[in-house]
């Protein structure tokens, strides 16, 4: 099935909310934003979650030490490098690697090749924000991608567009964030509407054949 992140978590309310609702994984931002986490906040909404639910860390240009040390003190099952991290810098972590990609044009693709992770995140290119836009790209680009790579689609995703999105592009994953808030704050009936949708689209027959597409490069799974 389609892999579900609900990203920009910051309250254990909306984890378990999410959990229930048959999410995959959450993200928790340590880079800043208005939806980042403090450890000890990570830790409080870690332990609010089932089994089986991964912890995400989404991180933007951090020092390893420090990555490698949230890992082991709030339970992180997996990794978002958001920034310029090298290649060099996404191997060797403890826990799978998924390096976002900020489309732009078919060239910021052209990056893909050269990282050796467990995943790729696809979000919108923005010049003053590195993501939770809100914006979509262009999702032709991502089609190709997602043939070749295992690949989370993210950037401007919502309830509405979401089945769209699945039926164009196909990928791995799903990550939402923005999309799922009302007024800045994570709304439970829009991540609740959101899973449901993903999962009406997973099972709908007509899909079957669809989603054994790209079954070859999903059997790991980053999350």
């Amino acid at each position: 099935m389609t892999r579900i992140k609900i990203c920009g978590i910051s309250d254990a309310a909306s984890a378990q909310v999410a959990a229930e609702a048959g999410a995959d994984a959450i993200g928790l931002v340590f880079a800043p934003s208005r939806r980042r986490v403090t450890a000890s906040q990570a830790r409080e909404i870690a332990a609010a979650l089932p089994p089986f639910v991964t912890k995400v860390g989404v991180f933007v240009d951090e020092e390893r030490s420090r990555i490698e040390e949230l890992i082991a003190a709030c339970g992180l099952g997996a990794v978002q490098l958001h920034g310029a991290e090298p290649p060099e810098f996404c191997a060797g972590f403890r826990v799978p690697v998924i390096k976002a990609i900020r489309v732009k044009d078919a060239s910021s693709l052209a990056r893909m090749g050269v990282y050796q992770v467990d995943a790729f995140l696809l979000d919108t290119f923005d010049a003053s924000a590195l993501g939770g836009t809100g914006q979509t790209f262009d999702w032709s680009l991502a089609v190709q991608a997602a043939r070749t790579h295992r690949t989370i689609l993210s950037g401007g995703l919502t309830p509405v567009n979401v089945v769209d999105a699945l039926t164009r592009v196909v990928p791995h994953g799903v990550d939402v964030s923005s999309g799922v808030e009302t007024d800045g704050r994570k709304d439970h009936m829009k991540i609740k509407d959101f899973v449901r949708r993903v999962r009406e689209w997973d099972f709908a027959d007509q899909n079957a054949e669809r989603r054994t597409q790209n079954a070859e490069i999903s059997k790991t799974r980053p999350f």
